[in-house]
């Protein structure tokens, strides 16, 4: 009887190859003679999205999490992350991003965790372990060197060895410590002064390092369309890719091993990693049955409350009491940014705005809502209800005509809801929209359409704009699918318009072919200053005000790293105007990277609430109220000027991205630089305060610190204790780098000692000569403090 736990042997060249390319976007393929079912991996870094047209619980960002410097808070998110992976019937989350934060205006900035390798390495590794433990694989991604987004298919990163090592790599090389069991190749390319080539072709990467230095005995899997030849790729050491069918691979990937070019061994090794793979998530056999999701809700409120980052506090305004009215101001106040856009973005099962969460924590007061100006680039999204007719029919809705080469209609439908992406079959070439939108309120109406590729729109009878460009997969890529550029113009009403677009289809390959297209229409109404001058008067007469400002999922994505660090529209203006009304207001910053706070010196009271998950308004009712401690830290650096920012855009230059500032990331960067940002890496106030009395380092076999605390202030509380190094010559080294952290607890009065491991890792550097970790010999002196500046104790080791 064949052996079973060893199907490999009884399996034909076409049979190996056949589960080396997914079936589907994100399936992989069922091999009954080996008793595999189908795998399955979904998106994402901030929730499991599971199927197509699922809804998902919301977590708050990656950025949240790492905030937290909290192991323990990270692995109970790698179990919700295993229990929302088996109630969608997921195997393999594409999740933890562990890239680093190189430039503030990355597009999936927050999506990472943070600047400093160390924080980010931690964070990962204890989610890995713990969604693993329960039965769910992590892919760590994207390996490596995928900082920035701007042509982020076609740049070749240029890394120096060291910084490789020390920087980019550590937190990957934390992640197979972990015992992760798939690692997703980037898009990237990188020249790491050895090899230059794409992140699923560079062998020295993927075997050399990965496989073989390191051990690594799990999957290599491509990012979606990453992957473009053949046999490169598989020499390279890429074991799965995605998605599928299709791709460079299946009857290519035969031929190539039938003449000889891809040895029949090395297929043989990435079928047995797919295979080790499903037999890790039990895929080998009948799916596991879904678990009953219990304590989710709970948990993610906590963790957007506790990842809040009090950035000031300086009238105790925290938390807050006795309050009959409460002004509840800002863009985001009333569209709250609860996650990031791109593959992050998940259906979520609720979401608790603002003011759901205010009215429930406030029962008894009086609450308003106020926009106070327009931050997003584009208009909404236009409301068909009541809005369009089918001219055609007249139905309720718009018109889209499927056409084939000769312009005939294919097919015809009226849409009254949608989202504006429709798959169509094989034989549709173009669509065409049609659509009469009523504009009944008189004033300025602007009215538009969104789309991708080549397109003309004429609306009133006038041609309105158009593009010649045929669009592919790269709109997907880059995500300008999800926030398409508009194609517009302004139409005084009261008016009936008729709007006509010619559309094209686009061929995503395995993702599909669809005609993308959304009506925008921003009705007549105040003016930014209209609408600013009645917020400030409402923040004047209110006990509370509670101003959310932030960006929004057109300016912060997947796809487009940001052209500027400003807050969009004239949210800085509703600030000041708010503050110079109110001086005790709250002010609530709703982001998941830095932006710039020019009012920071004026506000009493502000607070980081990074993309908070489907929790928002509870979790910022719950550090109003003071139910949880906003105990969060940056977990990078807060600018206050954009010239002062060591990096300040990964734009590529002939092709590529340059790293000249080496090991010196983000703060690092800021201390060499002696530039002083608006807040340090580390930064939080939490809602009590602290006294540093002691510091113990034991230079033993394990090398530890002790550091002693006492809770000085009104609240029991939570601290993080924050271990530096520096060094007193020798190599060069950054001025100061994050060498441990934990947190403690302790009520009013109360001492407590965080004892922090310091890993031999931390003193080490990457010899690019011996091509080995050493320590450098000499005197290191170890800091404690609250962030990388407000250091409150020093001692000293030496190394020979």
């Amino acid at each position: 009887m064949p052996d079973m736990s060893d199907p490999l042997p009884l399996l034909s060249l076409e049979e190996k190859v056949r589960l080396l390319t997914g079936a589907a976007p994100f399936v992989l393929h069922p091999l009954p003679v080996a008793g595999l079912r189908p795998l399955v991996m979904s998106d994402g870094p901030a929730g499991v999205r599971g199927g197509e047209g699922e809804t998902a619980a919301s977590f708050p960002s990656p950025t949240a999490l790492a905030a937290t410097w909290d192991e323990d808070v990270a692995a109970r998110l790698g179990e919700v992350f295993a229990q929302e992976a088996r109630r969608h019937g997921v195997d393999v989350v594409l999740a933890p991003v562990v890239n680093m934060q190189r430039t503030p205006v990355g597009g999936r900035h927050f999506e990472c965790y943070s600047e400093d390798p160390l924080l980010t390495a931690r964070t990962g590794a204890a989610l890995i372990r713990a969604m693993q433990a329960s039965g769910v694989g992590a892919c760590v991604k994207h390996f490596a060197a995928n900082d920035s987004e701007t042509l982020r298919t076609e740049y070749v990163a240029v890394v120096g060895e060291r910084a490789m090592r020390e920087v980019y790599l550590a937190p990957f090389e934390a992640a197979v410590e972990a015992g992760v069991w798939a690692v997703m190749a980037a898009y990237n390319g990188l020249d790491d002064g050895e090899e230059t080539a794409t992140a699923t072709e560079h062998r020295r990467l993927l075997t050399g390092l990965l496989k073989e230095e390191w051990g690594f005995d799990g999957v290599v899997v491509s990012d979606w369309l990453a992957a473009r030849s053949t046999v490169p790729t598989a020499l390279a050491g890429l074991d799965l890719v995605m998605p599928g069918p299709g791709g460079p691979w299946e009857d290519a990937l035969v031929a190539a091993v039938r003449d000889g070019s891809v040895p029949e061994a090395l297929i043989d090794d990435k079928a047995r990693r797919i295979l080790r793979l499903a037999e890790r998530v039990g895929a080998r056999g009948e799916a596991a049955p879904g678990v009953p999701v219990t304590g989710v809700r709970d948990f993610l409120r906590e963790l957007a409350a506790r990842s809040t980052v009090v950035l000031k506090d300086d009238r105790r305004a925290l938390p807050v009491g006795g309050v009959r009215s409460i002004a509840l101001i800002g863009p985001n106040a009333v569209d709250a940014f609860t996650q990031g856009g791109g593959s992050a973005h998940v259906r979520p099962d609720l979401t608790v705005t603002p003011l759901d969460g205010l009215r429930a924590a406030f029962p008894d007061a009086t609450i308003t809502v106020h926009r106070g100006c327009d931050a997003r680039p584009h208009p909404p999204r236009l409301d068909l209800k009541g809005r369009s007719t089918d001219p055609e029919s007249g139905e309720p809705g718009l018109r889209l005509d499927l056409l084939d080469d000769d312009g005939r209609r294919v097919s015809s439908a009226v849409h009254a809801t949608g989202d504006g992406w429709w798959y169509v079959p094989d034989g549709v070439t173009a669509a065409r929209l049609t659509a009469r939108v009523t504009l009944g309120e008189p004033g300025e109406h602007h009215l538009e359409l969104g789309t991708v590729g080549a397109h003309t729109v004429h609306i009133g009878g006038i041609e309105a704009g158009g593009a010649t460009a045929i669009a592919g997969p790269e709109v997907l890529l880059d995500s300008s699918v999800n926030a398409p550029p508009g194609t517009g113009l302004t139409v005084t009403g009261p008016a009936t318009v008729d709007v006509i677009a010619e559309l094209q289809i686009v061929d995503a390959v395995a993702y599909g072919r669809f005609a993308r297209a959304e009506l925008r229409h921003r009705p007549p109404g105040p003016t930014d200053d209209e609408e600013i001058a009645a917020a400030a008067t409402a923040a004047r007469d209110a006990d509370l005000a509670v101003v959310i400002v932030g960006t929004n999922d057109q300016v912060e994505s997947e796809g487009w790293d940001r052209a500027t660090l400003d807050l969009p529209g004239r949210q800085d203006d509703l600030v000041r105007a708010v503050l110079a009304a109110d001086p005790g207001a709250v002010i609530a910053v709703n982001a998941g990277a830095p932006v710039l706070l020019p009012w920071l010196a004026e506000a009493a009271t502000a607070l980081w609430t990074w993309f908070p998950g489907q929790e928002c308004g509870h979790a910022l009712a719950d550090v109003l109220t003071g139910r949880t401690e906003p105990a969060g830290r940056l977990p990078w650096t807060l600018p206050a000027r954009p010239e002062d920012v060591p990096v300040p855009n990964a734009i590529p230059d002939g092709g590529r991205v340059h790293y000249p500032e080496g090991v010196h990331i983000g703060h690092r960067g800021w201390l060499r630089a002696g530039r002083e940002p608006a807040l340090p890496f580390g930064h939080g106030l939490g809602w009590t305060d602290w006294d540093y009395t002691d510091l113990t380092i034991d230079d033993g076999e394990e090398l530890t610190a002790a550091v002693t605390v006492r809770n000085t202030g009104p609240r029991a509380g939570r601290e993080t204790v924050q271990l530096y190094l520096e060094a007193g010559g020798g190599p060069e080294r950054p001025v100061r780098w994050l060498a441990g952290y934990t947190t403690v607890e302790a009520a009013p009065g109360e001492t407590a000692t965080a004892t922090v491991p310091i890993a031999p890792r931390a003193l080490q550097i990457w010899d690019a000569g011996s091509r080995a970790w050493t320590t450098p010999p000499g005197r290191y002196r170890l800091r404690a403090g609250r962030s990388v500046t407000d250091l409150r104790l020093d001692g000293h080791l030496t190394r020979h």
